[in-house]
């Protein structure tokens, strides 16, 4: 990914298929470890909606933008695979484009307080 100060933040809602929450996780959970030694990686956090029982979140943290991401972290073989297969593990997968503005209690971002 090309230098940039710039960051992009994914906040990305699943909702499983009932019954394949914990399948779906772990293949999320080999799917960040693979994704979490890319360059432009920064953060991930990946956690369960305790109000709607068969979704799962995860924010991610990547250095670049949005186009950036998508044109050189989306084309990456291994989310090929992992791609195929959510047919059989999700209902729906939602996706939000974030750019932070600002943090507190932490240094993930580069963002202003």
């Amino acid at each position: 990914m090309s230098v940039t100060n710039q960051q992009i933040v994914l906040n990305i809602r699943f909702k499983t298929i009932p019954g394949k929450k914990e399948e779906f996780r772990t293949q999320l959970s080999s799917l960040i470890q693979v994704m979490s030694v890319e360059k432009a990686f920064i953060s991930a956090i990946l956690a369960d909606d305790l109000d709607q029982p068969d979704d799962l979140v995860i924010y991610e943290i990547w250095q670049g933008t949005r186009d950036s991401w998508l044109q050189e972290e989306f084309t990456k073989p291994y989310r090929k695979d992992y791609e195929g297969i959510l047919g059989e593990l999700i209902e729906d997968r939602s996706v939000s484009w974030l750019e932070p503005m600002g943090e507190w209690g932490s240094m993930l971002t580069k963002a202003l307080k």
